[in-house]
């Protein structure tokens, strides 16, 4: 980060966010329970379809996590979480310093909520080209630094499954995004990642897709 952003300033986050990671589908963190394995490890995406802090405009901008840990967050038994972000390229001075502030949590909002429970060791922090889809349906989505880390997702169906309907969980009690926003389920056509010391490659885990509506610093 480049400079200091006011902690005080008000701010507002509306986009798309999804994970890809080791756990069986459907991915136990959601419904606040430990991970499938005991631990986990993932990417998590952030697009960002409008935003402001302050007057810095943070439209189509996107931000990534690689994530680990043990133990379940959402009850504070987890242990030994550790961590690593990804900033847009895109970004000048002052977007960079608002989002590393909104991200970071000192700006208050569900980021502070999130990383508070979290609290993850940072491993590293890189500016990088993130591209980043989601089809409008839902059907796919996809988040990519090239050379270091991809995760790509279809939309979860079955025999049951309606044609063009999602699989979805309203109310979940683990939302990574918070309170009040519904979870799409996927599976993983894409998990790979090597940055920081993280390295995987795998295919068939979890997804999951939510929207985000954040502000602050209430």
């Amino acid at each position: 980060m480049t400079q200091q952003a006011t902690t005080g300033t008000r701010w507002h986050l509306t986009g798309d966010w999804f994970d890809v990671c080791k756990c069986a589908i459907p991915c136990p963190c959601t419904f606040a329970q430990p991970p499938t394995y005991g631990d986990c490890e993932g990417v998590m995406a952030w697009h960002i379809r409008e935003g402001n802090f302050g007057d810095v405009r943070l439209d189509d901008l996107n931000v990534l996590m690689l994530a680990s840990f043990e133990g379940n967050p959402w009850a504070g038994t987890h242990t030994d979480p550790y961590a690593a972000v990804f900033l847009d390229e895109r970004a000048d001075d002052e977007q960079r310093a608002a989002l590393g502030t909104v991200f970071g949590g000192e700006a208050g909002g569900w980021p502070a909520e999130f990383g508070a429970m979290f609290h993850p060791e940072m491993r590293g922090m890189g500016v990088v080209p993130i591209h980043v889809e989601v089809d409008e349906d839902l059907a796919t989505w996809r988040a990519e630094i090239p050379g270091r880390v991809t995760a790509a997702a279809e939309a979860l169906t079955g025999p049951t499954t309606p044609d063009g309907t999602r699989v979805q969980v309203h109310n979940a009690p683990g939302a990574e995004v918070g309170p009040g926003q519904i979870a799409t389920w996927g599976r993983a056509t894409a998990d790979r990642a090597d940055a920081f010391g993280f390295s995987w490659e795998r295919t068939g885990k979890s997804s999951k897709y939510f929207p985000f509506d954040w502000s602050g610093p209430d």
